[in-house]
């Protein structure tokens, strides 16, 4: 993977988050969690809210122009747009929630197969592909609504279930999410500590080398996410000239 000096090994997006209405009348995304990275909204416009159903159970955190709000793994997570609601996103460990940390919340059949959770979660081709996010969302908040309702009530044991369905069916591609890790965060982290040691050694040779670099956004139109349309940005470090 490509060396990335973005602080924390982050991965960084631009969301405007989907305005249409859920069966249930509530505008937004498709409800999902991170199995091992840990996601930010940084809210820069609109308002909204973040559903949530964690370890302390089912909240509703208000969004609004210049809210922060971030969420371990496990979050189940459900953006709400209740005006204009655009935010910008940061993920941890770069380059791993694209290879599959993200599971919706279907309903536990389709999460408990494989197969069928694949074909839910696809988008096809270029044609179709909003009514297909749509279908997609709508199936996600079908499953999380009985999530909520069941947490609510005081009955875990939906979510336990859920949980341990997630985790098998991501279990053979997280096989190669350490070595992601290892590539980004951790490579940071530990090129930061070899610095910090440096200059208490009483060596900064290392800032004869700084430099700037701008990320690049993804061309075209805004892609169909999870939670709305979004642009992605590269921030690998570009090539510096000779």
């Amino acid at each position: 993977m490509t060396a990335s000096s973005f602080p924390g090994g982050t991965s960084l997006s631009h969301l405007d988050v989907y305005g249409d209405a859920a069966p249930d009348g509530v505008c937004g995304g498709s409800p999902h969690l991170h199995l091992v990275s840990t996601e930010a909204y940084v809210v820069v416009s609109g308002e909204g809210a973040l559903q949530t159903i964690d370890a302390r159970g089912f909240r509703e955190t208000p969004l609004t122009a210049g809210s922060v709000v971030w969420f371990t793994p496990g979050t189940i997570h459900r953006a709400v747009n209740r005006g204009d609601l655009r935010v910008v996103v940061l993920m941890s460990n770069a380059g791993l929630p694209e290879a599959g940390d993200a599971v919706m919340t279907f309903p536990a059949a389709v999460v408990a197969d494989p197969a069928e959770y694949a074909r839910a979660a696809s988008l096809g081709e270029a044609d179709g592909r909003a009514e297909r996010a749509a279908r997609r969302r709508d199936l996600a908040v079908e499953g999380f609504e009985a999530l909520r309702d069941a947490v609510i009530a005081g009955d875990r044991g939906p979510l336990e279930e859920f949980y341990t369905a997630a985790g098998e069916l991501v279990r053979e591609r997280a096989a190669a999410w350490a070595e992601l890790v290892r590539a980004r965060p951790l490579a940071q982290a530990e090129h930061s500590l070899a610095l910090a040691e440096a200059v208490a050694s009483g060596s900064a040779a290392h800032l004869r080398q700084a430099e700037v670099h701008e990320a690049t956004g993804s061309p075209g139109e805004r892609g169909f996410g999870m939670c709305g349309r979004l642009r992605t940005y590269d921030v690998t470090d570009e090539e510096t000239p000779a």
